[in-house]
């Protein structure tokens, strides 16, 4: 038996300015991993791939990874790009095989496709018409029929911050495996409901989709092959961006879109918990300083999110509104993870560690689509640390993967501490801080660039959150993103 396992993951902001070729797929190398270099690199992490292969070994199964590529979301995939990884997929199909593991992410927009997945998946069905698919998706997609048209099984995460990575892969390689010796014949329901649920209102240990993953769960325990709520991506300007189902249940077709509308139905019902409002930044910041005065100094930080230029969802994490806030706030004893400015970075480097330098920090990156121009700040500090900027995470996200900021630089100016990197990375690990000799925990005041992912390594050390309005193109304020492609009336940018 012989098995392909590949991975090509990306969640696209179409709003977003950065840009999303090939070397964006590749971690610390020219490339995305292939063969052999892909085994090493994802075999026992929390990833979905690793999921994969660990079931194939166990069914003694000849494994092919022609490919594992996952970039930071940023804006539409580039066609070179996707035309690489998608024909290294399908060659390997086409050599022959008898199940397909697909590590997909399921929001990916190409400069050519809305539905990059369903492209893929089209693709391969057209090589391989009765070859079973397991897909693994994430929370966030954007569902397209053409995804559930070619794929034989679908499944994916149930938490956000995404801690079940390589728990949804075995949830997806289990029912093809299963299938494979005759021991299951999946069927499939999907479906969606016109709603754009907002990040920061999509936490799975928040109300509602708390509860909406628990029934998913619940409906595995009762026998169902998978359950998926997807929540959506709200920064894609396509057709079927929004809240999305799908049901896998064992030869009971009509029992997977019975739980498939259970599902929507919940969904819609709670759509308004869903909404997020937002408070002005000069309120959040003043109210984070006076939770400080409440708390002992040295057990644990007020966390302030900037959660508008995150770029886990496509952010380009150099808009300086909220820690130009922070300066002009006076806060003290704060770090500030971080600002993506790889000239700064250099001109760091090549000032020194202890040097005094005067730069122009963050701003660099126009943001046409919501009408916004860089605005860098002017600080001044002493070059604290220099660092390679790789580190493998902690977990319990991606646990054991490796990461790479590029060269990173902490710039200290007396109340501020900030990391400045090379390379887009959100902070959701504490093996990222560690990486920077900073200790997030002795900290009074710690500004991440995250919507939710930082809650799975550091919300332990929290002892209060406050959600802090910037400016960048993960925002949440719908009515600064112009939606021209996404199907209407959808809510709640229409009355439903």
């Amino acid at each position: 038996m012989k098995v392909v396992i590949a991975q090509m993951k990306h969640e696209t902001n179409t709003f977003s300015p950065v840009p999303t070729p090939l070397a964006r797929f590749a971690t610390g190398t020219p490339m995305p991993p292939e063969g052999d270099e892909a085994y090493a690199a994802y075999k026992g992490t929390g990833s979905g791939i690793s999921a994969f292969i660990d079931l194939a070994e166990a069914a003694g199964a000849q494994i092919e990874i022609p490919i594992a590529a996952a970039a930071w979301p940023s804006g539409p995939v580039e066609d070179a790009a996707f035309e690489h990884i998608a024909s290294r997929i399908c060659q390997a199909v086409a050599r022959g095989c008898d199940a397909v593991l697909l590590d997909l992410h399921g929001a990916m927009v190409t400069q050519t496709y809305e539905d990059g997945e369903g492209e893929l998946l089209r693709r391969i069905r057209a090589i391989a018409p009765k070859v079973p698919i397991g897909v693994a998706l994430d929370m966030h997609t954007n569902m397209y029929p053409g995804m559930v048209d070619a794929a034989t099984v679908i499944a994916g995460y149930q938490t956000y911050p995404h801690i079940d990575v390589y728990e949804t892969g075995q949830r997806a390689g289990r029912a093809i495996f299963a299938m494979l010796a005759g021991q299951a014949r999946p069927a499939m329901a999907w479906g969606n409901k016109p709603m754009l649920p907002h990040v920061m209102r999509q936490g799975s240990d928040d109300s509602p989709n708390k509860e909406l993953q628990a029934r998913c769960r619940e409906m595995e325990r009762q026998g169902a092959l998978s359950a998926s709520l997807f929540v959506g991506f709200p920064n894609a300007d396509i057709h079927n961006a929004g809240l999305s189902a799908v049901v896998v249940t064992d030869n009971d077709p009509a029992l997977a879109r019975r739980l498939t509308d259970e599902l929507l139905d919940l969904a819609w019902a709670a759509r308004e918990k869903f909404v997020y409002k937002l408070e002005p930044l000069a309120d959040s910041l003043a109210r984070a300083k006076k939770l400080a005065q409440d708390i002992e100094p040295g057990s644990g930080p007020v966390v302030l999110l900037d959660h508008s230029d995150n770029c886990a969802s496509g952010g380009t994490m150099d808009t300086m509104t909220v820690l130009g806030g922070i300066l002009d706030a006076g806060l003290e004893d704060v770090a500030a993870f971080a600002v993506y400015d790889p000239a700064a970075v250099q001109q760091m480097i090549a000032a020194g560690v202890g040097s005094t330098v005067t730069l122009s920090l963050g701003g660099k990156l126009p943001m046409p689509s919501i009408g916004l121009s860089g605005q860098p700040r002017s600080v001044t500090g002493r070059v604290k640390l220099i660092s390679d900027g790789r580190f493998r995470n902690r977990g319990p996200m991606a646990r054991g993967e490796m990461n790479d900021m590029g060269p990173t630089v902490v710039l200290d100016t007396g109340k501020v501490e900030i990391v400045i990197l090379s390379d887009h990375i959100e902070p959701h690990d504490l093996a990222a801080f560690q990486a920077v000799g900073i200790d997030p925990s002795r900290k009074r005041f710690v500004m991440l660039k995250s919507r939710v992912h930082w809650r799975a390594g550091l919300k332990p050390l929290a002892r209060a959150v406050v959600e802090c309005a910037g400016t960048g193109v993960c925002t949440s304020d719908y009515e600064l993103l112009a939606f021209k492609n996404v199907r209407r009336p959808i809510y709640p940018l229409d009355p439903l």
